[in-house]
């Protein structure tokens, strides 16, 4: 994404933390207020030393300004700015090429799940790869929480992952499996899955769920169904394909 994306080091670089949190964005200057205060609340309990990582997916509202003005105030938050809308699993795959921590995390920016339960990850990712949450008494309209149940099912049926949520934005990756990931369109929904191709091992722990208070929801029916159906497709091509080996040994 290096010729459609801009990158801002900072003195304070990640090197020195365990653990960065990618939270990409999409016009959501209304959350962002709220994104800074929780997240840095959040690093002041964290488990591990923890960094923040913004990618802000082309927004045509004021987030950038906004991102700017945080990352300035706040030791360890950094951002990436796209040059123009590329999507979701783009600014997650620009985010996973951009951290340095041996750990890494994702989080919507519209704050329907919580960042201290990041904890609830960490604890258990020792022995795991990738730990994702489950969104608990889910707090989304009827139509999202039906839509989002049947593509679970249908993604299940194609992967076998045995995940029940793959679509909770509050995961937790050891960067060296995450960094391997060939991320397309819609891929970001089969994290789990990408992570098992690797002979990697996934857990689910219950996490707490939120409405949204504020901005626009960026997903719509189709979103949920039709286009997570045809991406399942896309998987299948790219299980078949998939490169995996591990080395035995090595000259000098």
């Amino acid at each position: 994404m290096k010729e459609n994306s801009t990158f801002a080091p900072k003195a304070n670089a990640l090197q020195d933390y365990q653990f960065t949190i990618i939270v990409p964005v999409y016009n959501e200057e209304e959350n962002l207020p709220r994104v800074e205060k929780e997240l840095l609340a959040y690093t002041k309990i964290a488990s591990k030393k923890t960094g923040i990582l913004f990618v802000n997916d082309g927004s045509k509202d004021n987030s950038q300004a906004l991102i700017e003005e945080t990352c300035t105030r706040n030791e360890g938050f950094n951002y990436i700015s796209f040059k123009e809308n590329r999507g979701l699993s783009a600014a997650i795959k620009a985010g996973f090429d951009h951290v340095e921590t041996p750990l890494l995390g994702y989080i919507d920016s519209d704050l329907q799940t919580a960042p201290e339960d990041f904890n609830l990850l960490l604890e258990k990712i020792g022995e795991y790869d990738l730990v994702t949450g489950v969104r608990a008494n889910r707090k989304d309209k009827f139509v999202k929480n039906m839509s989002s149940k049947i593509a679970n099912g249908i993604r299940r049926a194609f992967t076998n992952d045995g995940m029940d949520d793959t679509g909770c934005p509050l995961k937790v990756i050891k960067t060296a499996y995450a960094k391997r990931i060939p991320m397309f369109k819609g891929l970001h929904r089969f994290l789990p899955a990408m992570i098992l191709l690797q002979n990697g091992k996934v857990l689910q722990v219950p996490v707490q769920h939120f409405p949204r208070i504020a901005g626009k929801a960026k997903f719509g029916v189709w979103n949920r169904l039709l286009g997570p159906l045809m991406d399942c497709f896309a998987y299948l091509w790219m299980k078949k394909k998939y490169i995996n080996y591990e080395i035995k040994s090595k000259g000098c």
